[in-house]
């Protein structure tokens, strides 16, 4: 009989998200209206908490708690990466696939749902917005692999700034890694501010 091994095969992940809300109804519509996120539970003793989960192969991946006394806490901070209080910077919410991202990005704009920063990472691209407590929330899609699996570091080095307000995507991808031009090489790419 093998001895099992004292690594795991796979590290760890994050299994769940729980977020401390002013307003739990407030934070409800956002999650669920404006993401789409499924509520699956809710805690009925104790505390104001619900569950959500974005498939029904999970049994929660975000729950919401309402603080005792909202009115004690100042008002939310206006999202801005680089400038944030200690704690939570942002969560990514991921999507499927590039059509339903898309599909998300027509929504938010449907919506009226600001769009702080529009740009595209090494592995993903993005859109941030933020929940109704200012939390930064990133809204995504995962390129495959082969794009960023050559070089992670550079990739997760990577953005290209667009216009808050564009809702069309390529799928001409920065590659990464040995055999690839490096980002400022590629002709066309600017990672710089445009809006």
């Amino acid at each position: 009989m093998s001895q099992p091994s004292s690594r795991p095969t796979i590290g760890p992940h994050v299994n769940h998200l729980v977020l401390s809300v002013r307003d739990l109804e407030a934070s409800h519509r956002f999650y669920t209206e404006v993401l789409g996120f499924e509520q699956c539970g809710e805690m009925t003793h104790s505390m104001k908490m619900r569950f959500y989960r974005g498939s029904p192969t999970s049994h929660h991946d975000l729950a919401l708690a309402e603080t005792g006394d909202p009115s004690k806490y100042d008002s939310p901070p206006k999202w801005d990466m680089r400038d944030m209080p200690p704690g939570i910077n942002h969560i990514a919410i991921g999507y499927a696939d590039r059509e339903a991202w898309l599909a998300q990005l027509q929504r938010l704009n449907d919506l009226g749902v600001q769009v702080h920063v529009r740009g595209n990472h090494g592995m993903t691209h993005s859109a941030y917005i933020s929940d109704p407590d200012g939390n930064g929330v990133e809204v995504l899609y995962d390129l495959p692999a082969e794009v960023w699996e050559g070089d992670v570091d550079a990739a997760l080095n990577y953005f290209e700034y667009l216009p808050a307000s564009d809702l069309s995507d390529t799928t001409d991808y920065q590659h990464f890694g040995e055999g690839h031009e490096p980002p400022a090489a590629r002709p066309g790419v600017v990672a710089k501010v445009v809006d």
